[in-house]
């Protein structure tokens, strides 16, 4: 039996923030001439949001049809467009808030590069369609995608993408992400909600072992999602980025960083996928580091000596008590991530050889392309 959930976007541009004392930065990248001040109007309230109703027409174009999200930079909504026969598009209306009207210009600096880059629609990202300024609200109109491959595993009650699944998303994220990589962009926010299905179109199948019914994705083409928080090579590199549970250990050390935290991004997105679960489940920083530690091994020396968080260090080691309360959380929720946990048999393996690993410890998305590539040939990825 065919269905499909509404289409729904994840795209909530938050700051990730945690519950230690990080500090997740933030603030411009670029100055411009046509930035304009803050114009609160009756159509706003009070956290800035744009007030309206299904049927409002936006720019004499866009007919109102539902809310498909919300998050702290404003809400996205599904659009009629009237210029293109009636075609739906998904509309993201940005709060008239001066700090998220800034960063939506970022985004949309970004997202023409990408379309000018793209022309081919050759790489997974999100199209850009239009964008205009409604009244101190940035509108920032978008193909209408599926669910977020985060909302799936959600309403699937957490089961696992199947593996063949996994490798075909895997080699659409993976290019798309050597694609900004090699235009000097890192991505940033790389997580399941930011992975977007085409069509969330499904088939429904009774699991007797489970006692329930599961479903299974028809068609498991994604596209990346939000670069609200994309950063070029030569600008500003804020001292943290990425959603806790998907932030790479060069940033939680405040070593600086580069591409290669959207590969580490990547590596947890791709176990997530493949345990229905998150694999750092934390919002402790030493305790992060901890549980990286337990699934991959040993964090390198070179990185602890040269942290300027000290106080996770001691003696050149992470400074961790495996027999404290944390300690003992760490060893109950992550395993080591060895063959044969993650492979069980041939069958079930996941792009290629030990590929998970490689996924974890590889510093660049064009390696990772090519290992995925090269497991990409001769296989079923549907």
């Amino acid at each position: 039996m065919a269905r499909s959930g509404p289409p729904r976007f994840s795209w909530v541009n938050d700051d990730g923030g945690d519950d230690d004392d990080d500090d997740d930065g933030g603030g411009l990248k670029l100055q411009r001439s046509h930035r304009r001040k803050r114009s609160r109007s009756i159509e706003d309230d009070e956290e800035g949001h744009l007030i309206y109703h299904s049927g409002d027409m936006l720019r004499a174009r866009y007919e109102i049809v539902c809310t498909l999200g919300e998050g702290a930079f404003g809400k996205v909504v599904e659009c009629i467009d009237h210029e293109k026969g009636g075609a739906r598009v998904a509309l993201k209306i940005i709060k008239n808030i001066e700090h998220y009207r800034d960063a939506a210009l970022s985004e949309v600096e970004v997202l023409e590069q990408i379309n000018s880059l793209d022309c081919d629609r050759r790489y997974a990202c999100v199209r850009m369609y239009d964008w205009f300024d409604h009244h101190g609200h940035i509108c920032i109109a978008f193909e209408l995608l599926g669910l977020s491959t985060y909302d799936f595993l959600k309403e699937n009650s957490f089961q696992p993408f199947s593996v063949n699944h996994i490798r075909h998303m895997a080699y659409q994220i993976i290019r798309a992400v050597r694609f900004l990589h090699k235009n000097k962009l890192t991505h940033t926010d790389l997580k399941p909600e930011n992975i977007l299905f085409i069509s969330s179109e499904y088939d429904i199948k009774y699991n007797p072992k489970m006692k329930r019914d599961e479903r299974t994705l028809k068609n498991p083409d994604v596209k990346v999602v939000d670069f609200g928080n994309a950063t070029y090579e030569h600008e500003h590199h804020t001292s943290v980025v990425s959603t806790r549970h998907y932030r790479a250990p060069e940033v939680i050390l405040d070593l600086g960083w580069s591409h290669s935290c959207d590969v580490w991004s990547v590596g947890c997105i791709l176990i997530e996928y493949y345990l229905g679960s998150t694999l750092f489940q934390t919002h402790d920083s030493k305790e992060h580091l901890a549980m990286m530690e337990r699934v991959l091994g040993p964090i390198p020396t070179h990185m602890l000596q040269k942290t300027r968080k000290k106080r996770y260090v001691c003696h050149d080691k992470l400074d961790w008590d495996v027999h404290s309360s944390s300690g003992r959380y760490v060893r109950k929720q992550c395993k080591p991530l060895r063959m044969p946990v993650i492979f069980i048999s041939s069958s079930r393996s996941l792009l290629s050889s030990r590929c998970v690993l490689k996924v974890m410890r590889k510093h660049t998305a064009t390696e990772l392309s090519d290992n995925t590539k090269h497991a990409m040939v001769g296989k079923d990825t549907k």
